[in-house]
This record gives structure tokens, C-alpha cells and sequence, in this order.
């Protein structure tokens, strides 16, 4: 399967469902800050650009500062073939930041717009108390979409753990999180193994395989189906084969085999054939930046699966009743629940019987068919 990436729809769709108020983006050179930004500055402000600043370079020789509205562009950097190298080899011009930088962003705080951007900030814009103080002062006032790069510098790491920064790290963007694939259903009103029927003209369970694939530290499936667990070895995914009977042995079995580093882990049905790897990627997304809430998807007033748990549930999800599952935690938990908005509730749609079946294979061709 090829390469998943990140992207603006993606990071917007997690950012609004986090409910905090900023956005910032980070990562080292060349993680893709500055794409993903101007595809969010788009959903932001479709139709003209948003007011704020960017920064661009000319490798070897100058770095400058631009005002988003004017077009007006000043030098903030100079480089210096004296400094250690081979990076930030640029001295900063500060009266740049100070004449530009400082009057925009002063700018912004008194406009009507909700949104400011900057892409980007650096070690550069840093070593400016006036322009950090505006930024600080921007913040308050306004909502900030910024690009922030990863460097060990006290003002880049303050933005970073702002409380009320929703961070997408675009080096780590999830984080360190497990994946249970849930395959252990019998399925008598189906008739037989659901999860090798066609769909498409791949098995059932190669959908949440697709759904949930580069974005755990750790994924398994779980399943008391000898052809689903010879399906999964076959793509190098572990598989865990049982004969239990109850649905919280499916669950211990899982935890077990992500091991004890994980942060959170996402319970994910292996029935759902319309889940969109986007959809378990904005759900992993908020977890790595909200890492104490449950995170589950949800269209409308309707929740559903799957659903991520952070690592305190860890040892209760373990020792559930029989029978029990994850909505035993749900229910007690309610206060600590979140929702990940999805774009089409039939998603949340899972296979029970041969009719339902056919009615999601007809809506998966038809999506694909507009």
C-alpha cells in the first residue's frame, strides 16, 4: 500500500475537534511545515490571504520578512559564513522584525479577522524580545495558524506547550500509540467469516488494515479466524489467534501484545469497511496532543467506533467483566470523553449481516464512482 501523508484537510479536521484555539505546526527542516500550513490558511480563508507574515529564504545569502496583505518585504536575517555551520548560519536583523514584523502583527490584533498566520518561526524571530512579546500579545487577542521550527530554544518550546496550542509534531505526528484491530466475531447472522467476504475485490478486513496502516507504533489483530491470521502474516502484521469467547478477552489479548510503552491505544472493529484511514489519523492526532482524554468518532449526536484510549485505562480495560467491553469505560468515564468528527456517517456503518453487505459495497462504489 502506498505511503499515507498528512494532510491540511486532515490536520484542520483534528484541530476543530481538539477544541483549542491555536494551531501550530512543527518539525525540522524539510518536514513539510510550510505545505501543510498554506493548505490550512486556505480552509481558513478561501478567498484572499490570511493577514500575518512569512518568512522565506534565500539559501547562502538572506533571510526576509513578508507582510501577507501588502506584499511588502523586509530583511530579517543575514547570512554569516563565520558562524559554525552547517545550519543557522544566519545573523538576525532585528530592525526587520522590528519595522515589519512588530507594525503586522500590531496590525492584525486591531483587525476584525478571527485568524493570524506566520510560517514561520525560528531561532531568528527569537532572539526579538519586541516581536516575541507581539506574537504573546497576538495570541491573546486572535487566533494564531503558525509553523514553528524544532529547535531547543526557549521561546519555540513556550509556543509548543502553550495550553491552548493544538501541535501537530510533523516529525512524530502520532506519537507513540497502539492499534488493536478487533477480528474475533463469530459471525452467526452473517452466516460464516465475514471478514474474508469480498468487498471491492479484497477481503473484508483488508479495509481496516488500509485504515489504520503507518500510523501506530505498534498494531495488532486479534482474531480466532486461522485464515485472518494467515491473511495478516502474510502483510508482516502481527496477529494474535485465540479460542476465548468473550469479547474482553479480545481486548486483554490486544493490550498484552502492545506491551507497556504505548501512550494510548486505538480499538478499532475490523467490520467497518467505509472507515477512512483519515478518520483513525485525526483520532490519533488528537490523542498525541491530548493524551489524558478518551478519543472517539462521532457524526452528529452519534458515537461510534473506533475508539483510542489513553493509557490510564489501560489496567481497567484489562480486567473487564466477561462479556464486557469497551463501553463499560465509556459510560464511566463520560466527563473524559472526546469526539473526532468524521466526514461521512457511514463509517461508523459495520457488518452484521449478508444485506449490510451490499449495502455498504453499493455506497463504496458509488463514492468512488462521483
Amino acid at each position: 500500500m502506498p505511503v499515507r501523508r498528512l494532510t491540511a484537510d486532515c490536520i484542520w479536521n483534528s484541530f476543530q475537534s481538539s477544541g483549542k484555539r491555536h494551531l501550530i505546526l512543527t518539525g525540522g527542516r524539510g518536514s513539510g511545515k510550510t505545505t501543510l500550513l498554506s493548505g490550512v490558511s486556505r480552509l481558513l480563508q478561501p478567498s484572499s490571504p490570511v493577514p500575518g507574515i512569512t518568512t522565506w529564504a534565500e539559501p547562502g545569502k538572506a533571510v526576509y520578512l513578508r507582510d501577507n496583505e501588502t506584499g511588502k518585504t523586509v530583511l530579517a536575517g543575514k547570512f554569516d559564513p563565520a558562524l559554525p555551520g552547517p545550519q543557522n548560519r544566519m545573523r538576525p536583523v532585528e530592525e526587520g522584525f522590528r519595522a515589519l514584523g512588530v507594525a503586522v502583527l500590531r496590525r492584525c490584533m486591531e483587525g476584525n479577522g478571527e485568524w493570524a498566520l506566520i510560517d514561520e518561526i525560528g531561532y531568528l524571530e527569537s532572539g526579538c524580545g519586541e516581536y516575541c512579546a507581539a506574537i504573546r500579545a497576538l495570541m491573546g487577542k486572535k487566533r494564531l495558524a503558525a509553523a514553528v521550527r524544532r529547535q531547543g530554544l526557549p521561546f519555540l518550546e513556550e509556543l509548543c506547550r502553550h495550553p491552548d496550542v493544538f501541535l501537530v509534531d510533523l516529525d512524530r505526528p502520532f506519537g507513540q500509540l497502539g492499534c488493536v484491530i478487533m477480528a474475533s466475531g463469530l459471525g452467526r447472522r452473517f452466516g460464516g467469516n465475514k471478514l474474508l467476504a469480498d468487498f471491492g475485490g479484497e477481503p473484508l478486513i483488508q479495509r481496516a488494515l488500509d485504515a489504520t496502516e503507518g500510523i501506530f507504533a505498534r498494531r495488532a489483530v486479534v482474531t480466532r479466524h486461522r485464515e485472518v491470521e494467515k491473511l495478516c502474516r502474510r502483510q508482516e502484521i502481527p496477529a494474535v489467534f485465540h479460542d476465548l469467547s468473550y469479547r474482553s478477552d479480545t481486548v486483554r489479548l490486544g493490550l498484552e501484545e502492545m506491551g507497556g510503552e504505548m501512550a494510548g491505544c486505538l480499538f478499532c472493529p475490523a467490520d467497518q469497511p467505509l472507515l477512512r484511514w483519515e478518520t483513525v489519523a485525526s483520532l490519533a492526532l488528537c490523542a498525541a496532543d491530548g493524551p489524558k482524554w478518551i478519543w472517539r468518532a462521532a457524526w452528529g449526536d452519534r458515537e461510534g467506533a473506533p475508539v483510542l484510549f489513553p493509557s490510564w485505562a489501560f489496567g481497567e480495560l484489562k480486567s473487564l467483566p466477561e462479556g464486557g467491553g469497551g463501553k463499560l469505560l465509556i459510560g464511566k468515564y463520560s466527563d473524559w470523553v472526546r469526539r473526532v468528527w468524521i466526514r461521512d456517517e457511514w463509517e461508523l456503518e459495520d457488518v452484521d449481516r449478508p444485506e449490510d453487505l451490499a449495502i455498504l459495497r453499493k455506497r463504496w462504489e458509488k463514492a468512488r464512482m462521483v
